[in-house]
């Protein structure tokens, strides 16, 4: 399995669900801080990161975005509203999805690493 994802959660129950939901395609690596994040992405080089923005702030999208601008972070949240979705987007997330929606993120991913393989 040679396509890779990060994902970035502090909540180990949430980590797991994310990870179950995106292993049968891709190889996940869950990582609980930015450095662990910056390193993961820069050995992996993942086709996606998943990052909780209620842990990070939207900062720490706009940074991965600028250094890494071909990989696509889909944004996580127990509520996302449509501000905070449109705020996410003009940080560089191609999605965000409720957090426990499992199949909306693993569908937000695949979508978003099709886009980018097309580009």
């Amino acid at each position: 399995m040679a396509q890779s994802v990060v994902v970035l959660e502090l909540d180990p129950g949430v980590a797991r669900s994310l990870a179950g939901g995106l292993r049968p395609h891709f190889s996940v690596h869950v990582t609980q801080s930015r450095e662990e994040l910056r390193d993961n992405v820069l050995r992996t080089n993942p086709q996606a990161v998943v990052l909780n923005i209620e842990h990070w702030r939207l900062s720490d999208v706009e940074m991965l975005h600028r250094d890494f601008p071909r990989i696509p972070i889909v944004c996580t949240h127990r509520i996302p509203d449509e501000e905070m979705w449109m705020a996410a987007m003009e940080a560089g997330a191609s999605d965000v999805c409720p957090t426990d929606d499992i199949a909306n993120v693993l569908t937000s991913v695949l979508r978003s690493t099709a886009r980018g393989a097309a580009a």
